[in-house]
């Protein structure tokens, strides 16, 4: 796989064959179609150990000492961090997640029932230190989860610098949007 990844990074899924990959990894083909049934498979498979390397960045800030509060913040900047430098790093294969983000949602799925898991955790654990308070810790994992997913691809495009928004600036919102909202706290909430 870390070879297919390699040629996927350098050349594109597209341009990349079932006998580039055997050749390089220095495999038979017949070797690679044991384990896989094409190249579209190989690909899957790169993208969900991708997604698995992100994941476990993201156990370990769940995992940490912090306040929730910091633990949250750290947890949304490791995750944003994490997903630009895997599509980065990955060189054509970034051409291939903008183009092909369908194909990525196959294998994404379970890494998202994953990550909301980490995300409730955290909220959790702030709802019982008296830190966080919400109507529902479930229903706001999943906002939560898809709201940081909606700031993927402009995080990773660069859109917010190029706004003019550094990333203090970025980091200072988020956190005032997160933990604040933006309603005058002096208000109180009827309808939930």
């Amino acid at each position: 796989m870390d070879v297919a990844r390699q040629l996927f990074a350098r050349i594109g899924v597209e341009n990349t064959t079932m006998n580039d990959i055997a050749m390089a990894s220095n495999k038979g083909r017949r070797t690679l179609y044991t384990y896989f049934k094409n190249k579209n498979e190989i690909y899957l498979a790169v993208v969900e150990n991708e997604l698995n390397q992100l994941f476990l960045r993201l156990e370990e800030v769940a995992q940490r000492d912090y306040s929730p509060e910091e633990k949250l913040m750290v947890f949304i900047y490791t995750r944003l961090e994490a997903i630009k430098e895997a599509v980065y790093r990955n060189g054509t294969l970034r051409a291939d997640f903008f183009r092909d983000i369908w194909r990525v949602e196959t294998v994404r799925k379970q890494f998202d029932v994953k990550e909301i898991q980490l995300i409730r955790g955290i909220l959790t654990e702030g709802v019982m230190k008296g830190d966080f308070e919400m109507p529902s810790i479930e229903t706001t994992a999943h906002i939560l989860h898809y709201t940081l997913r909606g700031l993927d691809v402009p995080y990773i495009r660069g859109n917010f610098k190029n706004q003019g928004i550094e990333r203090g600036k970025l980091r200072e919102h988020v956190y005032s949007l997160v933990l604040n909202g933006i309603r005058k706290h002096s208000k109180i909430i009827n309808n939930q």
